[in-house]
């Protein structure tokens, strides 16, 4: 397994335990921005793990499944965390970050699956 795939674990599983902490805060403390950001990225951190067990298992495009998976983290960054700046101080992170980040993510998906597809025809 390469450094690459090793990091999306570790950043799955941030996006892990950042979703828990908020979905914590959201419930004691703000509610509306925070438990989107927190669903976004408990729904992502498996989801990363999975694209890392099917670049490890040969099922997609290993070079394409990296870049899909680090453009996913990209999008929940930047979504996520705008919401969560939001949420807990009123600023955003930067205008329009979080539809930027929405977008990271749509292209993230997409790439998972112009690697599987590739990965097909290789």
């Amino acid at each position: 397994m390469t450094l690459a795939t090793r990091i999306l674990i570790v950043l799955a599983s941030l996006s892990g335990l950042l979703g828990v902490g908020l979905s914590a805060a959201a419930a004691h403390v703000t509610g509306g921005n925070l438990t989107t950001a927190a669903q976004f990225l408990l729904f992502h951190a498996p989801a990363l793990l999975g694209l890392v067990a099917l670049i490890a298992a040969g099922a997609v495009s290993p070079m394409l499944g990296q870049i899909a998976g680090y453009v996913l983290v990209l999008g929940l960054v930047l979504f996520c965390g705008d919401l969560s700046r939001r949420a807990f101080s009123g600023v955003a992170l930067f205008p329009r970050a979080a539809p930027a980040g929405g977008i990271f993510l749509m292209i993230g998906w997409l790439l998972v699956a112009i690697s599987a597809l590739l990965r097909v025809r290789a």
